[in-house]
């Protein structure tokens, strides 16, 4: 078992609507990657910008961005996580993906669908929350707008890594700041979120803000426009932490209903 999880975190600027253009920027970014890195983290809807036309992407691009990640995770020997545009059975979802270099691939759908931009109109909201180990981290994995509802992440499953992929504009950036480093407090695990840069094609502005925080709250990596940002996280950190200060022994039960 791994006792660290060295990572990559990607936030750049996105082509709007554009699959083909953001998966070739991708792969030459991540071509520039450390050999050492264990996962790249991507934001989210990594291959068209926060988009609420999702019937203007083709449907063989949501098979064809998940099999490019396949490809990339295999030949890189190093995982990857985002959220596409996915179309399935006639209903589109913010669907997040996590390709191992193994083969294997993990999904998550979006909760909290976005209602100020009518995201809860056009795509279908997810009801299951996703846990994964890799590399002897248990991983859980968020988009957006989930990290305003604690309750979703709240950490019932003893997870170590808490992951948020986003596209989080400018005029609210100080929630996202403060609700990243809160998220990694209260649930004593590592806060990772990955914001996208840049002006989409609503002529909304992104300013990054990417983050890794412990599970004290303490910043390991933070950028407002550095395109890759890197991070190490540690097993003990989290052991050691849990165990002395024993915070999560006391967490109220009770239960999600809806």
């Amino acid at each position: 078992m791994s006792t660290t999880l060295n990572l990559a975190l990607i936030q750049t600027d996105l082509y709007w609507e554009d699959p083909i253009s953001n998966r070739k920027m991708f792969e030459e970014k991540i071509e520039g990657i450390s050999d050492d890195v264990d996962l790249i983290i991507l934001p989210e809807m990594f291959t068209t910008g926060f988009t609420m036309k999702p019937e203007k992407i083709l449907l063989p691009e949501s098979k064809g961005t998940l099999d490019w990640m396949k490809k990339i995770a295999q030949e890189s020997n190093t995982a990857l996580i985002g959220s596409i545009v996915f179309q399935e059975s006639g209903k589109f979802f913010n669907r997040l993906f996590f390709a191992s270099p193994n083969g294997t691939v993990a999904a998550y759908d979006k909760k909290h669908t976005f209602t100020l931009a009518g995201e809860d109109e056009v795509y279908e909201a997810g009801r299951e929350k996703l846990i994964f180990e890799y590399k002897g981290f248990k991983i859980c994995p968020m988009i957006c707008y989930d990290l305003r509802f604690p309750v979703w992440s709240r950490n019932l499953e003893d997870y170590d890594v808490l992951i948020y992929v986003a596209n989080w504009p400018s005029k609210r950036i100080n929630a996202w700041d403060t609700l990243l480093k809160a998220r990694a407090i209260e649930n004593m695990s590592y806060c990772i979120g990955v914001n996208r840069t840049g002006i989409d094609g609503l002529d909304y502005e992104y300013p990054g803000h990417s983050a890794v925080y412990d599970v004290l709250g303490e910043p390991l990596a933070f950028s407002r426009d550095q395109e890759v940002l890197y991070a190490t996280l540690n097993k003990e950190h989290v052991s050691s932490t849990r165990k002395q200060l024993r915070f999560l022994e006391d967490r109220d039960n009770f239960s999600l209903i809806g």
